[in-house]
């Protein structure tokens, strides 16, 4: 199948935020967009209420996509847009529907302009599941918002992108998770915001030793590991400018509080294979439901 950058929609604001922002993300990649609507068939009971029968609800149903898609070619043009009509449960047709994507975006319920994401379980389960990558877009983003401010303190989409933040975890980095925060920089023609937390040894350690030159030797060698780490990926990619971070502290929080900077976070999720389940890890599930900016999962090994 061609490659496309695919849009979970369903009618909600949420899910229309995220095909704005999948339109907007095609036409830098250059890529065709196709609009996923999932009919879920309603119990037999229900299906067969006056006005409600399932030839009624799934013409209804068939409405969205068709009319987000002449939305979305009228706002931008020459952009290739298509519908893709499913039935079956929503969480397993995505999962099955992205394998043939780059780039998979779903909508999320904004909380507050601080209070970051709301992810449904349907999100959850993509997420998890889905060896694309994914970005949840909350409700009520705007294509502004991506961008820096003007000299009068607003963000028209005239000015540079904001940075891409990419949240970067030494000790197990991969080059899927690196490669992709680099090449949406490069797309945006923006910088890179390198991100690395570590944690600082136990207080009891402290009267052991200089806590003093421990802490700093400790925040030494964890920004030398980054830099060392970034160096293949400057080489591979000068025209982007990269902005080192590393931190003592929560990584979850670190990323949270400088999502409000940024125009999109990337963080990585760890592909695991086993009959316990799948799970989206304890950092990148802090920084959906709580980051200002849309997040970009990236599943990797």
């Amino acid at each position: 199948m061609m490659r496309s950058v695919m849009v979970g929609l369903d009618g909600s604001s949420e899910s229309r935020a995220a095909a704005e922002w999948a339109a907007r993300e095609a036409k830098v990649r250059g890529l065709p967009l196709r609009l996923v609507h999932v009919w879920e068939p309603v119990p037999e009971p229900m299906a067969q209420a006056p006005l409600l029968g399932p030839e009624t609800l799934k013409h209804w149903s068939e409405r969205i996509p068709r009319g987000a898609a002449e939305g979305l070619r009228a706002r931008h043009p020459g952009l290739d847009v298509a519908a893709v009509q499913m039935t079956g449960v929503p969480a397993d047709a995505l999962v099955d529907v992205a394998e043939d994507a780059d780039l998979l975006v779903l909508g999320s319920r904004g909380l507050s302009a601080m209070g970051g994401f709301l992810v449904g379980s349907v999100g959850q389960a993509v997420i998890a599941r889905t060896e694309v990558p994914v970005v949840v877009v909350r409700s009520g983003e705007q294509a502004a918002d991506e961008h820096a401010m003007d000299p009068a303190g607003i963000p028209p989409a005239a000015t540079r992108f904001r940075p891409v933040l990419l949240g970067l975890d030494t000790r197990s980095p991969d080059d899927t998770l690196i490669g992709f925060a680099f090449e949406e920089a490069a797309r945006r023609g923006t910088s890179l915001r390198v991100l690395h937390a570590w944690t600082p040894p136990p207080h009891n350690i402290y009267g052991l030793s200089d806590h003093v030159s421990l802490y700093d030797e400790l925040a030494r060698d964890n920004a030398a590991e980054l830099t060392e780490e970034l160096r293949p990926w400057r080489d591979k990619h000068p025209s982007v400018e990269v902005v080192e971070a590393s931190r003592a502290g929560s990584a979850a929080d670190r990323i949270v509080h400088s999502s409000r900077y940024a125009s999109l976070v990337v963080v990585g999720r760890r592909i695991r294979r086993s009959r316990f389940g799948t799970r989206i890890g304890p950092v990148t599930h802090a920084v959906l439901h709580h980051s200002v900016a849309p997040v970009a999962v990236v599943a990797h090994a």
